[in-house]
C-alpha cells in the first residue's frame, strides 16, 4: 500500500465545548494519510492517475474553518467520511490526526488530539 501524507495543515476554527472557543476560536493542526496505489501515477507521471492533494487541502480548510461543532471528534469524523466518499475512486483507508494546541483546560501539555482511521490499511 502507498501513501500521502498531508501533514500539520494549520487552520482556525470554532469547534469546541465551552462558549469562549466557539466565540474567540483556536488553531488546529491536521494530518492527513490517504491510503492509495500510486504505481500507475509514478510510472506515467499523469496527475489524474493520483489524488490531488491540493484538492484535499481545500477540502480539510472548509471543513475546520467551516461550521462550528462541538466535538473534534466531529471534525475529524467528517475529514475521513467526505475523504472516503469524494475520493473512492482512488483512496482506500484514511487517517485523520488532529490537534488542538491550546485547548482552554489548566496543566502543562503539549497538545491533545484525536486519531481516526477509516477504510482499509496495510
Amino acid at each position: 500500500m502507498d501513501y500521502i501524507h498531508l501533514n500539520d495543515m494549520e487552520f482556525y476554527g470554532y469547534h469546541g465545548a465551552l462558549p469562549e472557543e466557539n466565540k474567540l476560536g483556536q488553531r488546529f493542526r491536521l494530518t492527513v494519510s490517504l491510503a492509495t496505489d500510486l504505481a500507475e501515477a509514478g510510472q506515467t507521471d499523469d496527475l489524474s492517475k493520483t489524488v490531488n492533494y491540493a484538492e484535499v487541502y481545500e477540502m480539510c480548510k472548509r471543513i475546520v474553518e467551516g461550521e462550528a461543532v462541538r466535538l473534534i471528534e466531529t471534525v475529524a469524523e467528517t475529514i475521513a467520511g467526505t475523504i472516503m466518499t469524494d475520493f473512492a475512486e482512488k483512496v482506500i483507508g484514511v487517517r485523520v490526526v488532529l490537534v488542538k494546541p491550546d485547548p482552554p483546560i489548566h496543566g502543562h501539555y503539549a497538545s491533545v488530539a484525536v486519531e481516526i482511521k477509516r477504510g482499509r490499511f496495510s
